[in-house]
């Protein structure tokens, strides 16, 4: 009981959550707003920094080896996931901003540490696990701006990435990306060495750029065009879409033959979606009054996986613990 209460009453969330409030209520305004937009941008390009660094190159030629597994989780991720996307978004009762922010969610890649962990209480194949999900962020910086210029902004503007936008990304995702991956030799050890601190800027530079994300929202007046109503649609899409995509993974770990430590793999780093990425990929592909709203639905799935995944690699224990220990011939 106590577990589950901790999952559900997770701290990052619980300060997301605060950041939204406070952004609600002390939205920043004029050359406040101007800096704390600059302090977001400097925040993102020092998470990619981060994640760069922390990618090992074991990982990314590791996941070359169980390709089979690999090419199923980006296919879910990256094709399955999209489509399904294109289609809660294509319902006729949601506005624009649901719609966008609902098939942006399913345009990202999957989390990291979340996969790995739920993958390890599960008993499942831990390496394959933190290759799938080092190999989903990696593609995530590519493919994701590629499918949002696709499925969004062709079909809100017409006009697809444009120059800008390439060179933002470029700039702010790619670059910091590959330049920490460069200094993984001289840095890498130190950024292992002190978890706690990488996390605190992991999560600080989030909730930075939520809070200038809502602000604008806010100042655009936010609260005033989404209703409890349209919040609670949000959520129940996200409950839906989340549901579906549990199923597919577990069905098609059956319908190929995957051991049952590689379906665990399938299961856990195919279903998810990464906040960490794509609150600041948000913040670089979509204005700035437009980013509140559209993370909105991508905080809330965030926790909706985080409660289903914990219970489902709850069970999977159970059921290693109670299976019967092989005996020695």
């Amino acid at each position: 009981m106590i577990a589950r209460l901790r999952t559900i009453l997770d701290p990052f969330i619980l300060a997301l959550l605060g950041t939204v409030l406070l952004a609600s209520l002390l939205p920043a305004r004029g050359q406040a707003a101007v800096a704390a937009g600059w302090i977001a941008d400097a925040g993102i390009v020092l998470l990619f920094f981060l994640h760069g660094a922390k990618l090992s190159r074991e990982a990314i030629v590791g996941g070359a080896r169980n390709w089979r597994l690999h090419l199923t989780v980006f296919a879910v991720t990256f094709g399955l996931f999209p489509l399904i996307g294109v289609g809660a978004s294509s319902l006729p009762f949601l506005s624009p901003t649901i719609a966008t922010g609902l098939l942006f969610v399913t345009l990202l890649p999957s989390t990291v540490q979340s996969s790995i962990a739920f993958t390890a209480v599960a008993r499942g194949n831990v390496a394959a696990a933190v290759c799938s999900a080092s190999f989903s962020n990696l593609a995530g910086i590519f493919v994701t701006p590629l499918l949002v210029a696709l499925t969004i902004h062709s079909v809100q503007g017409g006009a697809g990435l444009s120059f800008d936008a390439a060179r933002t990304i470029a700039l702010q995702l790619l670059l910091p990306f590959v330049l920490g991956h460069l200094c993984r030799p001289l840095i890498g050890g130190f950024v292992a060495r002190h978890k706690a601190m990488t996390m605190l800027v992991d999560r600080g530079s989030i909730l930075i750029v939520v809070y200038t994300a809502f602000g604008a929202a806010v100042v655009e007046g936010l609260w005033h065009r989404l209703s409890p109503q349209q919040i609670g649609l949000i959520a129940i899409l996200c409950l839906v879409i989340l549901a579906m995509v549990l199923f597919a993974t577990w069905a098609l770990g059956r319908v190929l033959g995957f051991p049952r430590e590689d379906a665990i793999v399938l299961l856990f780093c195919g279903s998810k979606k990464s906040l960490a990425s794509g609150v600041p990929m948000a913040g670089v592909l979509f204005p700035a009054a437009q980013v509140g709203p559209i993370i909105l639905p991508l905080m809330l799935f965030h926790q909706f996986q985080l409660i289903a995944c914990a219970v489902i690699a709850r069970h999977y224990a159970a059921q290693a613990d109670a299976a019967p220990v092989p005996q020695a011939a």
